[in-house]
C-alpha cells in the first residue's frame, strides 16, 4: 500500500513538471500583511480525525506557525547554519548532517544511516535561492513566498536550528481541521480566490502576468483585495480569508508541508495540504502523500511546530519570592 502512494506521489511529482518549463525569474514583490514569524496556539483537545472522522485526541498545548517557512527566512537559515558549520555546500548542493534512523529491515524500508543529507540544490530552475559570492540570495519579488525544492532533511534541519520541529500527521491535521468536522481548512467549500491550487488557474499568473507564476506569497488568501495595473487600467484580485479555525493560512494548497513522522518499518515521509499543482481532493485535510527523506520538488516546503516553554516549579517560585521580596522591601 505505501508503494502504492509513494508512486502516486511521484506521479503527481512528476506531472508539476512535465508539461512546463522551469525558470528562475523575478517578480514584483506582493505585500501581504502577514507576518510569516507569527505563531499561533493550538490547544489541546478533541478532533476528528481523518475521512472518517475519527475522535482523537492530543492532550497537549502546541504552536504551529502561522504560514509556510519563506524563502527569505529559509535563506537566513543557510547564511548562519554556514557562518556556524553545521551545513557546507558542494556541486552546488546544501549538504547537512543527520544522525540516521533506526532500520528494521522491513520489505522495500530503505536504511537511512548517519552522515550528510541533501538539504536542498542551490542555483537550480525552480529554487528561489542563490548561492554567490558565499552567501545566500532570495530572487527578487520571492522572499515572502513559501521555499520550495527543500527536502524533508532541509526541512527538519531548519526546525532544529532554531529549537522548532515538524509537526506530526495529527498535530497538522487538527491545526487545519479545529474541532468540527470540515472538509477543508478554510470550511467545506473550494473556488477560485479562496487558494493557489491547480483548478483555480494560478491568481498570482493572473495578477502579474506570465505564464510560470507558481506560489503565492504566504498569507495571500486573507480577504484583501489587490491590484494589477496595466497602463491606465486597473483589474482588481479579490481573495477570500482562507485560514484554519486556529488561525493558519494555507493549510490546503500553495506548496506540500513535511510532517515530522518516522514511522516503523518504513523510510518515507509524509507531507499534508497539496499544492498549487494538485487539484481539490488533494486540499482535504485527511489527504496526505509521501516520498523518500531526500526528496525535493517546486511544490514542496513546510512550516514548523513548537512545544510550549513552561517555567520548572522551582523557578517559578524562586521568582515569585524575589517579587515578593522586591515587594515588602522598605523605600528610603
Amino acid at each position: 500500500m505505501k508503494k502504492i502512494i509513494y508512486l502516486a506521489f511521484v506521479f503527481i511529482a512528476l506531472s508539476a513538471c512535465s508539461n512546463e518549463q522551469v525558470v528562475n525569474r523575478e517578480i514584483n514583490e506582493i505585500v501581504t500583511g502577514v507576518d510569516p514569524n507569527s505563531w499561533v496556539l493550538i490547544p489541546a483537545g478533541n478532533f476528528y480525525s481523518g475521512m472518517h472522522e475519527k475522535e482523537t485526541i492530543i492532550g497537549y498545548d502546541y504552536e504551529m506557525m502561522v504560514t509556510h517557512v519563506t524563502n527569505d527566512q529559509y535563506a537566513k537559515y543557510l547564511n548562519e547554519a554556514l557562518a556556524k558549520g553545521t551545513i557546507k555546500v558542494v556541486n552546488n548542493q546544501v549538504l547537512g548532517y543527520y544522525k540516521g534512523d533506526k532500520f528494521d529491515g522491513y520489505l522495500h524500508e530503505e536504511e537511512i544511516t548517519e552522515g550528510d543529507k541533501l538539504q536542498m540544490p542551490v542555483n537550480k530552475a525552480g529554487c528561489h535561492i542563490r548561492f554567490e559570492n558565499k552567501q545566500f540570495v532570495v530572487n527578487k519579488g520571492f522572499g515572502n513566498h513559501p521555499v520550495v525544492m527543500v527536502t524533508w532533511f532541509g526541512a527538519n534541519a531548519y526546525a532544529e536550528f532554531y529549537g522548532y520541529r515538524l509537526p506530526t500527521e495529527k498535530e497538522w491535521e487538527k491545526a487545519a481541521r479545529g474541532d468540527d468536522t470540515r472538509a477543508f481548512p478554510w470550511g467545506n467549500e473550494i473556488g477560485a480566490y479562496i487558494t493557489n491550487y491547480r483548478s483555480d488557474k494560478n491568481a498570482l499568473q493572473r495578477l502579474i502576468g506570465g505564464k510560470r507564476a507558481r506560489t503565492t506569497p504566504v498569507g495571500y488568501y486573507n480577504g484583501q483585495t489587490y491590484t494589477k495595473r496595466k497602463g491606465k487600467k486597473a483589474k482588481d484580485f479579490v481573495t477570500k480569508d482562507n485560514r484554519s479555525p486556529y488561525g493558519l493560512y494555507d493549510m490546503g494548497g500553495n506548496v506540500w508541508q513535511w510532517t515530522g513522522d518516522d514511522y516503523p518499518k518504513m523510510h518515507y515521509r509524509y507531507m499534508r495540504g497539496g499544492s498549487f499543482n494538485s487539484y481539490e481532493y488533494n486540499l482535504f485535510v485527511w489527504a496526505r502523500n509521501s516520498a523518500g527523506p531526500d526528496f525535493f520538488n517546486i511544490n514542496i516546503g513546510f512550516r514548523c511546530a513548537r512545544d510550549l516553554k513552561t517555567e520548572s516549579p522551582v523557578k517559578k517560585e524562586e521568582s515569585t519570592l524575589k517579587e515578593t521580596e522586591e515587594t515588602e522591601t522598605p523605600q528610603n
